[in-house]
C-alpha cells in the first residue's frame, strides 16, 4: 500500500515522511522474531534490547509501523483493561486482580515517562477521564460503577464523582447531569508514539523490515513473503489482523471503530466547552465513543457501531462506512451543539481484535518458543506497554511481579465457526443502540435487553 498519510488524521499529522523501510533481505537468523510492528511489537522490542542489549531482535510489518490500530485509534492512553474484573478474580482471587489494575493505572505513567526520556514528541497529556451522564439511565449507571469500584477498594483519587456545578468548571456537554472523573488516563497522538517508537528501537539496534507479509508462523521460525526468519523465540503482535493468518480465524473478531476529526475550533467554542486540562472523555451509553481535544484544538471523536463482516474479513472499504461516520457525527454535535457549522476534516477508521471472553492475555510458551500479547478489545495503548513488558520478562525468563499478573497464561475460547458468530456479533452490533434510545426515553436501565447483549456477546 502508498499513501499511508491518508489513512487517517494522526498519519497525515505525524511529523514525518512514512516512507516504508526497506523489506526483509531473504533468510535471517535472530533471537527474537517479533511480528507486527504495532504498539506491542515495538514495546516488547524496547523492552527487551533495554533489558539485553546485544539480543539480536527482528520485527517484521507488512506495512509500516504503526499502520494499524496502533496509529489510527482515539489517543487514550486509558489505564483499564478490557475484561471482567469480576470473572477474572473468580479464577485468580482478588489480589491478583487488583494487582493487574494497579499496574494498568501506573502503566499510563510509564507510557508518559517513556515518552519524555526518548523525546517522542506524541502530544502526551495526562488530563484523565471523564465519562459524562447525559440521561437518568447513564446517571444511575455510573453510581452503581462507582459503588463497584468501591467494592474492589478503589477510593476518591481513583473514581469520584463530580456533580453538575464541579464539573462545569472544567467541561461541559450538552445535558450532562455530572460525569464520573479518573486520573488515570493521558490523551496522546497515536501515530506520533507509534513512528517514534520506531525509531527508537531501531536506535537500540533492533532491525524493522516493512512491507514484508509473514504467512506462516511456526515454532522457532517465521515464513514470509521474502523469506524465513528463524528464531529461538517467534512473538505474535498482530492484534485484529491475526485472522489472517493461518489457523486464527477464530481468535479474534475484528470490530471496526470509526472516527472523524473537525477543523481546529476557535478559542470561543473552547471557552463555552472547556477541556482546558484536555481530558479524553465519553458518555454512559452502551455504545462506545471516545474522544479529546487534540493539541491543535479539534475535537477527534469515535465510536463503534460498523457491522462484521463474514469470516472475520478485514478491508480497507470497511473503514469508510459513510453511515456509521455520519452517526458518529450525529453523537458528537449532540454533546456538542455548539459546533454548528464546524467543518469535519478527516474521516477514517480501523479494526480492533476482540477475543471470545474479552479478556487480553499474554502468553509464552518456552518448548516451542511461540508467544503473544494482545486482545485489547480496543484499550490497547496502555495494555500493550505492559503486555510488551511482560512478554519481555517472560522470553528474558526474568521472574517479576508483571510474569505472575493474572493475564499471563490465559486462553481465551475462539469464536464460534461461521455464521454463527457473524449471526451473533450482527445481532449484538444492532441491540446496543437499540438499548441506549430506550434507556435514553425511559430513563432506566434495560435489564432485558441488557441480559440478550450479554447472552450474545458473554459481557
Amino acid at each position: 500500500m502508498t499513501g499511508y498519510r491518508s489513512l487517517s488524521f494522526w498519519h497525515e499529522t505525524a511529523g514525518e515522511p512514512l516512507d516504508p523501510r526497506p523489506g526483509l533481505p531473504g533468510d535471517t537468523d535472530a533471537d527474537v522474531a517479533i511480528v507486527g510492528a504495532g504498539y506491542t511489537g515495538l514495546w516488547t522490542a524496547y523492552y527487551l534490547k533495554r533489558q539485553q542489549p546485544d539480543l539480536r531482535v527482528v520485527v517484521i510489518e507488512s506495512e509500516i509501523a504503526g499502520f494499524g490500530a496502533s496509529g489510527r485509534n482515539g489517543g487514550w492512553c486509558l489505564g483499564e483493561m478490557a475484561g471482567d474484573k469480576d470473572r477474572l478474580a473468580e479464577r485468580h482471587g482478588r489480589g491478583p486482580v487488583m494487582a493487574l489494575m494497579r499496574e494498568m493505572f501506573s502503566t499510563v505513567d510509564e507510557v508518559g515517562k517513556v515518552a519524555a526520556a526518548e523525546g517522542i514528541d506524541c502530544h502526551f497529556h495526562k488530563g484523565g477521564i471523564l465519562t459524562f451522564a447525559t440521561n437518568t439511565a447513564q446517571f444511575v449507571a455510573l453510581h452503581n460503577l462507582i459503588q463497584h469500584e468501591r467494592s474492589w477498594g478503589f477510593g476518591q483519587d481513583d473514581f469520584r464523582w463530580l456533580g453538575p456545578t464541579e464539573l462545569g468548571e472544567h467541561a461541559r456537554v450538552a445535558g450532562s447531569q455530572g460525569a464520573l472523573y479518573t486520573p488515570h488516563g493521558a490523551a496522546m497522538h497515536p501515530a506520533r508514539l507509534a513512528r517514534g517508537l520506531a525509531r527508537v528501537v531501531e536506535g537500540l539496534g533492533v532491525s524493522i523490515f516493512e512491507g514484508t507479509r509473514a504467512e506462516s508462523i511456526e515454532p522457532r521460525r517465521v515464513r514470509t513473503n521474502r523469506g524465513v526468519v528463524k528464531a529461538d523465540a517467534v512473538l505474535r503482535c498482530t492484534e485484529a489482523f491475526t485472522v489472517e493468518l493461518p489457523g486464527q480465524s477464530r481468535t479474534y473478531i475484528p470490530v471496526y471503530s470509526l472516527m472523524i476529526a473537525t477543523e481546529p475550533l476557535p478559542s470561543g467554542f473552547w471557552e463555552k466547552v472547556g477541556f482546558e486540562d484536555r481530558p479524553t472523555f465519553n458518555d454512559a451509553r452502551r455504545l462506545i465513543i471516545y474522544g479529546q481535544r487534540t493539541l491543535d484544538d479539534r475535537l477527534a471523536f469515535g465510536g463503534r457501531g460498523a457491522r462484521y463482516h463474514f469470516g472475520s474479513k478485514l478491508d480497507p472499504s470497511y473503514e469508510k462506512q459513510s453511515s456509521v461516520h455520519d452517526a458518529v457525527a450525529r453523537i458528537l454535535w449532540d454533546l456538542f451543539p455548539e459546533l454548528g457549522d464546524a467543518v469535519i476534516t478527516h474521516r477514517w477508521g480501523g479494526a480492533v481484535a476482540v477475543p471470545r471472553d474479552w479478556q487480553p492475555s499474554v502468553r509464552f510458551d518456552k518448548e516451542t518458543g511461540l508467544g503473544h500479547a494482545g486482545g485489547y478489545v480496543g484499550d490497547g495503548v496502555a495494555a500493550s506497554n505492559l503486555g510488551g513488558r511482560t512478554l519481555a520478562d517472560l522470553v528474558l525468563e526474568k521472574e517479576s511481579d508483571l510474569t505472575r499478573l493474572p493475564w499471563v497464561g490465559h486462553r481465551s475460547k475462539e469464536w464460534e465457526p461461521e455464521p454463527l458468530r457473524w449471526i451473533g456479533v450482527n445481532a449484538a452490533t444492532r441491540l446496543v443502540p437499540a438499548i441506549d434510545r430506550g434507556e435514553a426515553k425511559s430513563g432506566r436501565q434495560s435489564r432485558v435487553l441488557a441480559g440478550a447483549l450479554k447472552l450474545l456477546t458473554g459481557r
